[in-house]
């Protein structure tokens, strides 16, 4: 085992100081990448999401543009109408207020810093990202309303 300074670990063989036979790279975020390395360098591999979904590089279908469900869609159907799932959790993480989710954690506009779900820092964003942020991803309710089903 070797934990990178990212939280990122590997486990399995090395080879004078490189990544070498079967190994796999596990994140801190819960995915992972299990490979065959020849001298630190992956020959083949695969990775899985945290939530089991595989990257298939050849026939990837997950949220295309002619398919866009979720993967907890795909494996477990449709919700009802009126109901909608706007992340691959379900239900989804809470933002903060004035925060966006941007997918490893939030992101505060005020302050330009990401912390993960459980609060702690991540990273600042530059300017890229911060515009990115803004234009793509989640941002929490001033007023939250919930699904009332009709008596």
């Amino acid at each position: 085992y070797y934990t990178l300074p990212t939280g990122t670990e590997y486990r399995g063989s090395l080879w004078d100081g490189m990544f070498h036979g079967k190994g796999e790279l596990l994140l801190p975020t819960g995915g992972g990448y299990r490979a065959l390395w020849h001298r630190g360098v992956a020959t083949q591999g695969k990775y899985t999401f945290a939530d089991g979904l595989e990257y298939d590089e050849e026939k990837w279908r997950y949220c295309d543009g002619y398919d866009r469900r979720f993967y907890t869609e795909i494996r477990s159907g449709f919700k009802p109408p009126g109901i909608p799932q706007l992340t691959n959790l379900d239900p989804p993480k809470i933002i903060p207020e004035g925060c966006y989710d941007c997918g490893d954690g939030f992101y505060d506009p005020k302050t330009r810093v990401v912390v993960d779900y459980k609060r702690k820092f991540l990273r600042n964003a530059d300017d890229e990202e911060h515009e990115w942020i803004l234009r793509t991803c989640r941002k929490a309710w001033v007023i939250t309303t919930e699904h009332k089903p009709k008596p």
